[in-house]
């Protein structure tokens, strides 16, 4: 256990029998009251925004997060198979981690796992990622001086919005958290 006056904006914290992070942690010592920490933290599960006030002699529980670059090997069933690249240990990873992103997610790809004891609490793909395009419609001639926008498909079979001028087969890099195409890759 851990004094409230130890914690960090990024520190786990099992709070209510459920692990949060830390987004903003401010101390805060109003006029003539006892000073506190407001803590505005994100539940790891289901993603949803708790605040809570603590007292500066209050204990909490830090939980110790282990964070690893793995190697994504194949889908199986609501869990992704990933290995660690060190000691090629493989480990089950609910897909429900990975988010939106995992549309995005193509075989032999790294990803950062982040482990509080023995149990995969975030997932996340790179910010950005190489993707082949498979599917497009041509453009027509003259319509590539404009910003104009087509959908495109990508190898992992997502649909994204390209510029005129991209053709099937280009590859093309996709920021992974937006979905958003962000350039051709030569």
């Amino acid at each position: 256990m851990a004094k409230a006056s130890e914690v960090k904006s990024g520190n786990v914290l099992r709070f209510n029998g459920e692990l949060v992070s830390v987004e903003e942690y401010i101390h805060r010592t109003p006029g003539n009251l006892r000073a506190f920490y407001q803590a505005r933290m994100r539940n790891v599960k289901t993603g949803k925004i708790v605040e809570y006030r603590f007292r500066t002699d209050e204990e909490v529980t830090i939980c110790r997060v282990e964070t690893n670059d793995y190697q994504y090997l194949y889908e199986d069933g609501d869990y992704l198979v990933v290995m660690d690249n060190n000691t090629f240990e493989q480990y089950n990873i609910p897909k429900l981690l990975f988010g939106n992103a995992i549309k995005f997610l193509k075989e032999g790809m790294n990803v950062t796992i982040a482990f509080e004891s023995d149990e995969p609490i975030v997932a996340q793909l790179p910010n950005s990622v190489e993707l082949e395009i498979t599917y497009s419609e041509p453009a027509v001639k003259g319509d590539t001086s404009t910003s104009a926008q087509k959908y495109a498909t990508v190898e992992t079979g997502a649909e994204i919005r390209v510029p005129l001028f991209i053709n099937q087969g280009d590859k093309v890099k996709v920021d992974t958290k937006t979905g958003e195409y962000m350039e051709r890759v030569k």
